[in-house]
């Protein structure tokens, strides 16, 4: 269901970004926004080719050198006539002025032009343009060469538009002069026909370096190769900057205008260049827009919008400078872009969303998607699976291979979820809905074989703990039916079963909450003692150690078990400063006893939790170094269960400890599942078997075999063996023909506060 609504949002985003993608682009290709940024394009347009010119058209310079030489402004029109004159001799196929000579200059001058003109016979022609009549007017007055100077010319039009940011990039075909199409100079010199008033992109890829030129005066006086000139169409005009006519142009800067109509001729002797519609880079753009949107990973997305740019790009680029149709850029460009952008956009989002509602190692939902509200309150019957040894699994195998073991649990747990989806709601919690009206006991039983097979990851076999909690409740309510799951998946993993439905008592619970607020308080405030239970040696006949046991009187709640706030105290971290302060009392009470009875060690329990806690180790050491205790009159009593759990890391904390000198007990010995292969390999000073297997040891043939043949074993493995949970003289003399090395039970005594275990021991001295 999850899949086909993230596809049913897929299609309609996909939808919205195209449809604005569309839109943006229409409004671009008819907007004087995109017009404008296709402007600014022209340049990196005309920048990725650079072309010689054809060596077709030469331009005659009237430069700096040649109005030096001159010196009087406006020149002569004698000079322009021996230019002529000069010019076709040396085999000019024409020539073409960009002066203006609509006005007269001296007799002399224009006679001598008029005569070289017609002795030119029809090879020259002259500009017609038009220009405003005053600052104030928008009528055009058009302007022609003087009557005299008309009769043996062509007429052709020097109007150059540049565009609204001022550049030049087109040229006119031609123009209207007193009612006349005029060709402009470069389709004359091209010999282009055009329509008045339609232009042409001009080609500003023509390198205007590659143009040959003369000089003016160069000409005029006779000193240049006729070869240069023989067959070339021949351009006049001004290039010293002191005579203006300069224009600015998208890719050479500000230029002559006489080099940007030598340009435009260049252009035309090419051939004739068209503007392309823009439905062409648009079909383009939309085409591109339709596979981006496609496209799912950020890296796809940005190979794939880049590529497709980069595409309309070289169909543009090669169409303008092979074909010569020039195609608008800014619509399709901008509408590839902003497919690409969008489609990223949301990507991020998503993957912010799967990130805020999935568990990133192993891809399933998290409990925001429990959480999410339902269309419809209904009974719902809500399940916690917790894997009981998911720290030991992180340490041995890594973040990445327990997530594997998690999808694999999650697989076993599927069968029966509801659409077979679960959920990750905590590193160690995976949790499901049972379809409504399937029976929990009948569900939940037919697991019990599968979840206590192995799972296989990454080649090997690895056993995992799992206990399942049960809540019921109205679904609107998923938040404390997930709560109250979790906590009957806690109680069944204590209680040793594979689950437990939720039967949870708010008072206790808030009074449990509470009693973890009041925890740092009563430490501080002496609330909590320590008891002392001694253990006797039955050899020796006397008490020579004793185990520390926590007790709290709390002042509002009397008397607090410890198998009630011990747990409390391991589920939230407060288990280290705890047993610190245990520690600190039976230290600072081995220094005033062992005064009188040197002897006597003591032992302190130490939870799984703390082995491996570095912060817990290093303060460990440091009271014993200032305590002047010395660490062989302590002994650190571990679980089997805690043992066993990470064994690896319990030999490693356990070495350390023996290192400083503190003996080690293995505690509840028989209840775990330990191996005779873990004995040999921990670190162990002492064995303590678990009361349970004691108790009636002496009266259950059974247990009287488990604790002889314990015995046997620990003595052959040099332990020393302390039972535990003795309340009897018949147990006691039961330990003693076995060889038990020490006792420990309500027989010898309960466990006591510190000033009558101090009275104890002096008894004992008495006796003995």
């Amino acid at each position: 269901m999850q899949r086909v609504l993230v596809r049913e949002g897929r299609r309609w985003s996909s939808a919205v970004i195209l449809a604005v993608v569309l839109l943006v682009g229409i409004v671009l290709a008819f907007s004087p926004t995109g017009a404008a940024f296709d402007r600014i394009l022209s340049s990196a347009r005309f920048g990725v080719v650079h072309r010689a010119a054809s060596g077709r058209v030469l331009v005659v310079e009237m430069d700096a050198q040649s109005a030096a030489a001159i010196k009087r402004w406006p020149w002569s029109r004698a000079n322009y006539a021996a230019v002529v004159d000069h010019l076709r001799a040396a085999g000019a196929s024409s020539i073409v002025f960009d002066v203006d000579f609509s006005s007269a200059s001296d007799a002399a001058g224009d006679q001598a032009l008029a005569a070289a003109l017609a002795r030119a016979d029809g090879k020259v022609a002259l500009p017609t343009f038009g220009q405003s009549a005053n600052s104030r007017q928008d009528r055009i007055v058009d302007a022609l060469p003087i009557a005299p100077l008309r009769p043996h010319v062509a007429l052709a039009s020097v109007s150059i538009a540049p565009d609204p940011d001022g550049q030049v990039r087109s040229m006119p075909f031609a123009t209207m002069t007193v009612g006349t199409p005029r060709p402009s100079l470069s389709a004359y010199i091209a010999q282009r026909s055009g329509t008045a008033g339609a232009d042409f992109p001009i080609d500003m890829a023509i390198d205007p370096a590659t143009i040959p030129r003369l000089s003016f005066i160069d000409v005029r006086d006779g000193r240049f190769d006729p070869q240069a000139v023989r067959g070339r169409n021949i351009l006049i005009g001004a290039t010293a900057i002191e005579m203006g006519d300069r224009y600015a142009t998208p890719q050479w800067g500000v230029i002559p205008g006489v080099i940007v109509q030598a340009i435009a001729a260049e252009t035309l002797l090419r051939g004739v260049p068209v503007r392309g519609s823009w439905i062409v880079p648009f079909a383009l753009a939309l085409l591109s827009a339709l596979g981006i949107v496609r496209l799912r990973s950020g890296i796809t997305l940005l190979i794939g919008t880049i590529a497709a740019l980069a595409g309309i790009l070289a169909i543009v680029l090669i169409a303008q400078h092979w074909v010569q149709v020039t195609y608008p850029l800014c619509a399709a460009l901008t509408m590839v872009a902003l497919t690409g952008a969008a489609c990223g956009g949301r990507e991020i989002a998503g993957r912010f969303r799967t990130q805020r509602l999935f568990d990133e190692s192993t891809g399933l939902p998290n409990a925001r998607s429990l959480l999410a509200p339902v269309a419809q309150d209904m009974a719902t019957t809500l399940v916690v699976a917790q894997l009981d040894n998911h720290d030991s699994l992180l340490a041995v195998l890594g973040s990445e291979r327990v997530g594997d073991v998690i999808l694999r649990v999650s697989e076993r747990l599927a069968l029966i979820a509801q659409e077979q989806r679960l959920y990750r709601t905590a590193d160690r919690h995976l949790a499901f809905l049972l379809p409504s009206g399937e029976p929990v006991d009948d569900s939940l039983d037919g697991l019990r074989a599968l979840l206590l097979q192995p799972v296989e990851v990454a080649g090997r076999r690895v056993d995992v703990a799992v206990s399942i909690g049960v809540a019921t409740g109205q679904s609107a309510s998923r938040e404390r039916l997930l709560v109250d799951a979790a906590l009957a998946a806690d109680a069944a993993s204590r209680a040793g079963v594979l689950w437990r439905h939720s039967v949870v008592d708010d008072q206790d619970l808030e009074r449990s909450i509470s009693l973890m607020g009041d925890l740092d308080a009563a430490l501080e405030a002496g609330h909590v003692e320590v008891f002392y239970q001694p253990k006797y040696h039955l050899a020796l006949g006397r008490i020579t150690s004793t185990e520390a046991l926590v007790r709290w009187r709390h002042p509002d709640h009397g008397f607090i078990g410890p198998d009630t706030f011990i747990p409390l105290a391991e589920r939230t971290n407060r288990i280290g400063p705890l047993t610190l302060h245990v520690l600190r009392s039976v230290v600072r009470d081995l220094a005033d006893w062992r005064v009188s009875h040197g002897s006597i060690t003591a032992a302190v329990n130490i939870s799984a939790k703390l082995l491996s806690d570095a912060a817990f180790n290093a303060t460990v050491a440091d009271i014993l170094r200032t305590s002047g205790v010395p660490a062989t009159a302590l002994i650190f009593e571990v679980t089997e269960s805690a043992a066993m759990s990470d064994p690896a890391s319990a030999i490693a904390a356990l070495e350390r400890y023996r290192a400083l000198g503190i003996a080690v007990s293995m505690d509840d010995y028989g209840t775990g599942q330990s191996t005779l292969t873990y004995l040999r390999q921990l670190p162990l000073s002492e064995l303590k078997i678990d009361r349970s297997f004691v108790q009636h040891a002496h009266r259950n043939r059974n247990d009287g075999v488990l604790v002889r043949s314990t015995i046997e074993l620990a003595h052959d493995l040099g332990l020393k063996v302390v039972a535990e949970g003795v309340e009897d003289a018949d147990c006691l003399a039961f330990l003693k023909a076995c060889g038990c090395d020490v006792i420990q039970g309500y027989f010898i005594s309960r466990p006591v506060p510190l000033a009558q275990f101090l009275a104890l021991l002096e008894d004992d001295a008495i006796a003995a």
